[in-house]
């Protein structure tokens, strides 16, 4: 959703797209909590969400200062419209995360920002995964939002040669995600299937990218793969994790 809000309305726009998802899963949790969980989750966010940004844009008086020169610009913007098609988000995704990956971030930047606007890790998540603390860690996201917006860096300005030279950090991102799944240092429960198998998606859509379809990325859907089919061995029937020692290993 973050991506997809980015798309439309800029990078230069990004805490407003977070605040706008924030919001809208607030609203989720609240409401089901009462109501019960709706017919079509998905939609029901969506639609949560486009009405957000009209309630936003209205708080924040960012309509007349924002969005009204980017119309002057020739950006056409009809709320109602928003593109939520699985087609529009994949796109929307990819584009982000390498734009994330720009070589004027640091690849501790890149990894920071990559876990908290695509994959929703909170601060705690972050700080812990990369050995730091909360303060660092925010004040490292709030520096490289602020390089992509002074450098006007946009989603739809990443091109086939900007895709070659960070694919690989890309590649690491994702791996990292497929690590913090197979084994949490971050939540009470060891193994996150959900990361895993999100980190399997985004490298199996990079396989249908030819220009991305190349044997790392295949190398590493093959040991996503691989490892991900041992992730039901490695839980119990009560939800526990199984160790193996090596007494064990060898009987």
């Amino acid at each position: 959703m973050v991506a997809v809000l980015c798309k439309t309305f800029g990078l230069s726009n990004i805490e407003i797209a977070e605040d706008v998802v924030s919001d809208t899963f607030l609203k989720a949790a609240e409401t089901w909590g009462i109501k019960g969980i709706p017919e079509n989750p998905t939609a029901w966010l969506y639609q949560v969400a486009k009405n957000s940004v009209k309630d936003l844009f209205k708080r924040r008086q960012v309509f007349d200062n924002k969005v009204v020169p980017e119309l002057q610009s020739g950006i056409d913007f009809t709320v109602s419209e928003f593109d939520f098609s699985e087609e529009n988000i994949n796109d929307s995704y990819l584009r982000m995360i390498f734009v994330v990956c720009h070589p004027k971030l640091s690849f501790d930047s890149q990894v920071a920002l990559a876990l908290r606007i695509l994959f929703g890790f909170g601060i705690d998540e972050i700080s812990s995964a990369l050995l730091s603390n909360k303060e660092n860690i925010n004040k490292s996201l709030f520096r490289a939002k602020k390089t992509l917006q002074e450098n006007h860096l946009e989603l739809e300005s990443v091109s086939e040669s900007d895709i070659e030279p960070r694919l690989n950090n890309v590649l690491s991102i994702l791996y990292l995600l497929f690590n913090e799944g197979y084994y949490s240092f971050t939540a009470k429960e060891k193994i996150r299937k959900d990361l895993c198998l999100e980190a399997i998606r985004l490298v199996h859509l990079l396989t249908k990218i030819k220009i991305t379809n190349v044997p790392d990325v295949n190398a590493l859907l093959a040991l996503f793969c691989f490892q991900a089919s041992r992730l039901d061995a490695r839980i119990s029937q009560s939800g526990e994790q199984i160790l193996y020692d090596d007494q064990n290993t060898k009987g």
